[in-house]
């Protein structure tokens, strides 16, 4: 499943059908179907212990799936020629030589691959790092590590973009800067999945979630449909009529609590619904907002059931 975009990028998906994963009598990935399509911000989630890594790297091929498959563009990653042209990733920061500088260590990776050596002074100008691409690895920061990575996933001009926790190590700048930089790549019509713990960061920065609990898909929806799922939904209402309109709210099957003299707070009822009662009994309103749960709030709820680890006493 390929086709070339408006600029020129051959665009492909990541297909996963009942893709599996047991080590022994354990099992990480229990069949996962599910497609990360191009031109959107695939964000990646699942509680510790989900099988979110162990999912990456079957879709490189690092790891062997025990039944079900995985494809870039229709074909296993390793039927791929020259992998960094077909889909960058980056996977682990810190891993990689500390004693190659930056320059070097993505030299290296340029002629296994035959990409022209000029391409990696464009990716290092392009993450910030040129002026450290002679630095040996080994003396660079967290933050820096993470560049030198996307920087690697970069480097072949790949149609399919895969990050395991991009975020980690950088500032605030940083953060605001791979957030851009992930929009831009979607934007060409590129296909870019990333995996993070960082709620408020996955908020921002995606368009769609594949949720896993437990190896398992639980959710494959956009943000808004994602978050819609949470009993955190409210609605604010505003009336010189608020006593009269939380009977009918009531009624109806909705849960009202007073905010005020003429405020209401309305669970269980989508804000449209609650429009439409008010304009069935002819109730005058000052206000009428929907305010959704937010992301980590939708998470916790939806996960709850699939984290492997709690503290305390909370199992």
């Amino acid at each position: 499943m390929r086709r070339a975009s408006a600029n020129g990028i051959v665009v492909q998906v990541i297909e996963l059908d009942a893709l599996t994963k047991r080590y022994g009598d354990t099992t990480a990935v229990a069949g996962l179907t599910f497609t990360v399509r191009p031109g959107r911000i695939t964000g990646f989630l699942g509680p510790n212990g989900a099988g979110k890594s162990t999912t990456l790297r079957m879709v490189l091929g690092l790891n062997a799936p025990s039944s079900g498959t995985v494809t870039v563009a229709g074909r296993p990653f390793g039927e791929l020629p020259r992998g960094l042209r077909h889909v960058g990733a980056l996977l682990d920061a810190a891993d990689v030589h500390g004693g190659r500088d930056a320059a070097g260590h993505l030299w290296a990776l340029a002629r296994s691959n035959r990409i022209p050596r000029a391409r990696v002074a464009e990716v290092l100008d392009a993450v910030g790092l040129e002026s450290v691409a002679r630095r040996r690895i080994g003396g660079f920061s967290l933050g820096m590590k993470q560049r030198l990575g996307i920087a690697t996933a970069l480097l072949g001009d790949p149609p399919v973009l895969l990050f395991d926790e991009p975020f980690n190590g950088l500032d605030p700048e940083g953060v605001l800067w791979v957030r851009g930089l992930f929009k831009r790549l979607a934007a060409e019509g590129r296909t870019v999945f990333v995996s993070s713990h960082l709620m408020s960061e996955m908020e921002n920065t995606a368009d769609h979630l594949v949720v896993i609990g437990r190896g398992r898909l639980i959710a494959d929806e956009s943000l808004a449909e994602f978050s819609a799922r949470s009993a955190g939904r409210r609605v604010v209402v505003r009336s010189p009529e608020a006593a009269r309109l939380a009977a009918v709210l009531t009624d109806e099957g909705a849960v009202v609590s007073p905010g005020g003299e003429e405020s209401l707070t309305v669970t269980g009822m989508p804000v449209e619904r609650v429009g439409e009662l008010a304009f069935e009994h002819r109730v005058l309103l000052r206000e009428l907002s929907g305010h959704g749960a937010s992301l980590e709030a939708a998470f916790m709820e939806l996960t709850a059931d699939s984290v492997e680890y709690l503290a305390g006493d909370r199992r």
